[in-house]
Order: C-alpha cells, then sequence, then structure tokens
C-alpha cells in the first residue's frame, strides 16, 4: 500500500481555500445599521398594526355603545378620547371616502384623518406617454396630514387616527367638501375643501368652532404635513437632482433646503411650502403667513439602480395658532406641473420655485430664453424649435463672435514682434511688458478684446443649463430617435453599469462632444498662434492639448443621463459656432489687410490709454523704479 505524504501545496490550497470562505462568509453578514434599520421597521409595522386593532376594537365599542346603550362602553369610549368621542359614534364618521374633482385634478379624501389619500394629475403620465399610467402625487399612503390635539385634560390626540364627517356641496360652479372632526353638535374642528372648475389650486381651510374649552389653546397646535415623492420621470436620478423643498418667507423671499442626503430648514414668517418634484409640485399656500415652520428633507436614492421607486422624504411641521380660543386658518394647496407659465398665473411668486439662476441668469432665462422658445414652440414642434431657438441666439452673439476671432487676428499678426521684445529684454522681463504694452497701444490692439466677448457669451450658456432642465413643455415630446427630450435619449442599453455614466448610450451628448471636440480643436490652434511665446508657455500648450480631449469627454459623461433637449443645443450650439468660425475666417477676416492697418496704425498718434491700460503702465513704472532703487543700495 502506497504510503501518504505530507502535501504542502494541498494544505496551502485548503488555507485559501478557507480563508476565501470565511472571507465571503465576512462579507456577507448583515450590516448592524440595515439589522437595526429592519428591526425597527418591524416593531414600527407590528406597533401600527396593534394601534389600528385597538382603533378597530375602539370604533366596534362605540358602534356597540351606541346602539345598547352600555353606559360602561360609552364611559370607556370616553377616556379613550375625550370630547371626540362624539365624532366617533356618528354613523357617518366611519371608514369611507369621498372624491372630487375637475378637468385637471382628481382628489380622495379619507374620512379617517380627513386628508388627502389620493390626488391624480389627469392630463398627465408617468415614465413614457402612452403607458396608460397617470401621474399621482398622492397614493398608497405615501403622504398623511395630521394636527395633533392637545386636549384641556392633558391627553394628545392624532387627528390622522380619528374619524371625520364629509359633506359634499356645489357652492355654484365650486365642489366644497366639508370635513368634521366633532366633539359635540356645534363643536368640531373642520377641513374645507373648495375645488373650482379647470383649476389646479384647491381652497383649504381649517377652523374650530366651540372648542376653546376642550382642547388647550395656550400655545399652537402643530400641523404634520409629510410627503414621500414618487417617482415619475424615466431617470430617478435626474428627476431626483431636480426634486426639493422650497418655501417663501419673511414678505416674499424665496428659498430652498437643498438636495443633500437630509436638509433641515427653519422658517419664519412662512406663506408657501412647496414639495418640487421637478416637473410637479404639491404646494401649501396660506394667507396669514405662520410664525414658523421646520422643514425636512430626506433623499431616498442611495443607489439609482435599486431605488427606483421613491425620490425624497419630506415632512413640514407647521404651528397653527389660535385666535380668540379657535383655529381659523385659510389655506391653499396646489397639485399641478411645475410649469412657469402655469405657477406664474396665480400671481404668488409660485414660478419662482423654478431654478432659473441668480441674477443675470435668471435674468436672461425670463426676458429672452422663456419669452422666445415658448414663442417658436406655439408654432412648431419642440425639436424644430430648439434648433431654430439656438440659431437666432448664435445669431445674435455673432458680432461678439467676431470681434473674439479679430482680436485673436490682430494678435496673431503681432506675435513675430511681441516675440522679437521678448528676446530683446530676455533679462528684464518688467521692460519687456511696457514695452509689450507700448506696442499694442501703438497699433491699436487691445490684448483683452479676445476675452470681453467670450465672458460676455457665458451668462448665455450658464442660462441654457437652467432653461433646459427647468423647462416643463419639453416633457414627453419627441423629436427624432429622443422620445423625451426632458430625458435622456438612450439609443443603447448597456449589460453592464459604467460608474458616472450609467447602462445607456444618448446620442446627443455623443454628438455634442463631438462638435464640442472640433470647437476647441480650431479655437485651441488660433488661440496658441496668436499668443506670445514666453516661458512656461510650452506647459500650457500641453494643458490645452489635453483639455482638447478631457472637455468632451467629461461632457459626454455629464449629459449622459440629462435631458435631451439640453444636449440638442449643445450640440446644434457647438455646430453652428464652427459654421461661423469657417465664414468669419475665409470672408472677412484678411491677415494682409489686418497686418497693413496695424503698421498704419503705428505711423499715427498713439491712442490714449485707456483707464486699465494707464494704471498697469503706472504700477510697472513704479516697479521698475523700485527695482532700480533697490540696486542702489545694494
Amino acid at each position: 500500500m502506497e504510503q501518504k505524504k505530507f502535501d504542502l501545496n494541498s494544505i496551502i490550497g485548503f488555507a485559501l481555500i478557507f480563508g476565501i470562505l470565511v472571507f465571503i462568509m465576512y462579507q456577507n453578514q448583515p450590516d448592524p445599521k440595515v439589522v437595526a434599520a429592519e428591526k425597527a421597521q418591524k416593531e414600527l409595522v407590528i406597533k401600527e398594526a396593534k394601534a389600528k386593532e385597538l382603533e378597530a376594537k375602539t370604533v366596534a365599542k362605540a358602534t356597540v355603545a351606541v346602539a345598547t346603550g352600555d353606559s360602561t362602553q360609552i364611559a370607556q369610549l370616553q377616556k379613550n378620547l375625550g370630547n371626540f368621542a362624539y365624532s366617533a359614534t356618528l354613523p357617518s364618521a366611519k371608514a369611507g371616502l369621498t372624491t372630487i374633482e375637475n378637468e385637471l385634478v382628481k382628489l380622495t379624501i379619507a374620512n379617517k384623518g380627513g386628508y388627502i389619500v389620493e390626488a391624480t394629475l389627469k392630463q398627465y403620465e408617468k415614465f413614457k406617454k402612452g403607458s396608460g399610467q397617470l401621474v399621482q402625487l398622492i397614493k398608497d399612503n405615501n403622504a398623511n396630514l395630521n394636527v395633533q390635539l392637545l386636549t384641556s385634560d392633558n391627553r394628545t390626540l392624532n387627528s390622522k387616527d380619528l374619524y371625520f364627517e364629509p359633506t359634499l356641496t356645489k357652492v355654484g360652479t365650486d365642489q366644497v367638501l366639508s370635513m368634521k372632526l366633532k366633539a359635540g353638535a356645534n363643536e368640531f374642528l373642520e377641513y374645507k375643501y373648495i375645488l373650482k372648475p379647470n383649476d389646479y389650486m384647491i381652497g383649504f381651510d381649517i377652523r374650530s368652532q366651540g372648542l376653546n374649552k376642550v382642547l388647550n389653546t395656550a400655545k399652537p397646535l402643530d400641523l404634520e404635513w409629510n410627503l414621500k415623492t414618487y417617482r415619475n420621470e424615466k431617470s430617478v436620478s435626474y428627476e431626483n437632482r431636480y426634486t426639493e423643498i422650497y418655501f417663501e418667507h419673511e414678505d416674499g423671499k424665496i428659498d430652498y433646503s437643498g438636495v443633500g442626503q437630509t436638509e433641515e430648514s427653519d422658517v419664519q414668517k412662512g406663506t408657501f411650502v412647496a414639495f418640487k418634484q421637478h416637473f410637479f409640485s404639491t404646494i401649501l399656500l396660506t394667507k396669514t403667513p405662520f410664525e414658523t415652520a421646520k422643514l425636512k428633507s430626506e433623499n431616498l436614492v442611495h443607489d439609482d439602480k435599486i431605488d427606483t421607486l421613491f425620490t425624497k422624504q419630506f415632512k413640514a411641521n407647521i404651528p397653527l395658532a389660535f385666535t380668540n380660543g379657535e383655529l381659523d386658518h385659510k389655506m391653499s394647496w396646489y397639485f399641478g406641473p411645475t410649469d412657469y407659465k402655469t405657477l406664474k398665473h396665480y400671481d404668488k411668486n409660485l414660478e419662482k420655485i423654478i431654478s432659473l439662476g441668480w441674477g443675470i441668469f435668471g435674468w436672461i432665462n425670463k426676458f429672452i430664453f422663456i419669452p422666445l422658445f415658448g414663442f417658436l414652440s406655439s408654432y412648431i414642434a419642440y425639436g424644430i424649435a430648439i434648433i431654430v431657438f439656438t440659431i437666432i441666439i448664435k445669431i445674435a452673439m455673432s458680432p461678439i463672435t467676431f470681434k473674439s476671432f479679430l482680436s485673436q487676428a490682430k494678435m496673431k499678426v503681432l506675435r513675430p514682434e511681441i516675440t522679437e521684445l521678448g528676446e530683446k529684454f530676455k533679462k528684464d522681463p518688467m521692460k519687456k511688458q511696457q514695452e509689450t504694452m507700448k506696442l499694442y497701444n501703438k497699433a491699436g490692439v487691445n490684448p483683452m478684446a479676445g476675452c470681453i466677448p467670450a465672458l460676455i457669451q457665458l451668462p448665455f450658456m450658464y442660462a441654457s443649463f437652467q432653461f433646459f432642465p427647468s423647462a416643463f413643455e419639453l416633457r414627453q415630446k419627441s423629436f427624432l430617435w429622443a422620445d423625451d427630450l426632458s430625458s435622456f435619449d438612450e439609443v443603447i442599453r448597456l449589460p453592464f453599469y459604467i460608474p458616472f455614466y450609467g447602462n445607456h448610450i444618448s446620442l446627443f451628448p455623443v454628438l455634442a462632444s463631438i462638435a464640442i471636440f472640433f470647437y476647441m480643436k480650431m479655437t485651441s490652434g488660433d488661440q496658441q498662434m496668436a499668443a506670445p511665446q514666453q516661458e512656461g508657455m510650452p506647459d500650457m500648450a500641453k494643458m490645452m492639448k489635453i483639455m482638447i480631449y478631457v472637455s468632451p469627454i467629461m461632457m459626454l459623461f455629464f449629459f449622459n443621463s440629462y435631458g435631451a433637449g439640453l444636449s440638442l443645443y449643445n450640440f446644434i450650439s457647438n455646430l453652428i459656432t464652427i459654421g461661423i468660425m469657417i465664414v468669419i475666417k475665409r470672408y472677412f477676416i484678411d491677415s494682409d489687410k489686418i497686418h497693413t492697418q496695424i503698421q498704419e496704425n503705428k505711423l499715427k498718434e498713439p491712442k490714449k490709454q485707456g483707464k486699465f491700460q494707464k494704471k498697469l503702465q503706472e504700477v510697472m513704472e513704479q516697479a521698475e523704479a523700485q527695482k532700480a532703487l533697490d540696486k542702489k543700495k545694494k
């Protein structure tokens, strides 16, 4: 029989396999934080189930108590709910739903809690046009409205757990739904909903009657409004980027909470709170400003491959003050599109929740982009409107573009002389700068002339980055292969996920990247030829060459999940710019004529220096004098 030998390789192999198995087991063990969160969630579910069971038993007891006149059961009910036990005994204040609707919205209000449990926008669909799924801002318990009732006998009740009595009437063409939580025949807390025809704005009043002895009126009651926002667009990450809380406070100031993981804001003298979901918004407005309010936003998209149902968890806590011992707050709800024209129609600053940029960027959008694009899109298809819009903007900018290229051409002609000065005063940089400035002045060339036109165009470029993602009218509008200009134009679905890029290829960003590559190739060549060769210039040239390739790649990654409308605009914009450059160089810029003109300018009396040039000259002369003085001291 062959004797078994000690095999070191086998031992090492088994040890490695064992180590790998241990590592895998370690990596796959539950995260303690996840376990704790799941445990807390289960406990919360159990707690809510028990609360519902207890509530059902309470209602059942109330029914029995009313039917049998059992004084013991009635006493127990009064012990649990105090005066509001009266509402629980009313036959109409039981589980049920009431629906009110017009041409634009459909609202379902539950007797339990008296708040809206479904809000459907009847003219808009989710994700893709033709899907048949209407946009529902509220559904399946993703929202609730609660008033914490502090009773005079130190009891805390939540209105969301109690049953209201509904009464639906019609006043003219308006539907009026009164939801009353009763503490007696004439004592109640009322939510009143007023829905007008063809309107996204719903009147909403909260008032009380005869509750000054039932409730503790020494301090305000807390109105709690929570909304877990459903995803409505194709790209959850893109939608989430523009999902945030906006609010108006302190006499017309508009602010927002931010889009971080957790954002909180304390609001003073608030007049509206908007839970904005990119293209749709739920807004609570009040005629009498809230003294204070606490707002909180929590990000729910930690991994856009997994977290695809919800985007944010919004919470608002608003104290409701008493007036002469009663509540009387006239408010409104807005359930509708985040559309500039629609919101501006209400004349309540609501359009300012649309991020159009600050300062000059916002002005460009409000007074140029929005009116111009609105006019074009009312006559032609949206994709064509973007192209025509871009052409108009670029033509309007063409004189500035011409000045920029003309300045580059002049600098290119002067380059040999500037290089000669550099060689002549190689050991005296200050003198070289002085002589260079004199040459510019004699030739009538402003070295800053090429930069200023580019700076003027920058605000328009930045404004476009704000305008197109906010343009509601582009939503679900198709053009060529793009089925939705407000979302990415996917042409290829990848079987894997590329970090920072995604799992799809959008074509318009590819075309825009190619266009910007050729644009930078052309402009960088001209700039390098126009610029004088100076110390450190080789490194700058290398940097420019790198940027020619890096910038298009950055654009490709950045815009892959952005709206196709913005990528289309950038593609056409760069394409037109390239065309304008070719036309200007071929037909409007003659290097020989420019050279002749510069030589003629040198023979003329030098132009009076501008303030900037004069100041720069003085600084250089002072520096030169100081340098000479330092040499004498040595």
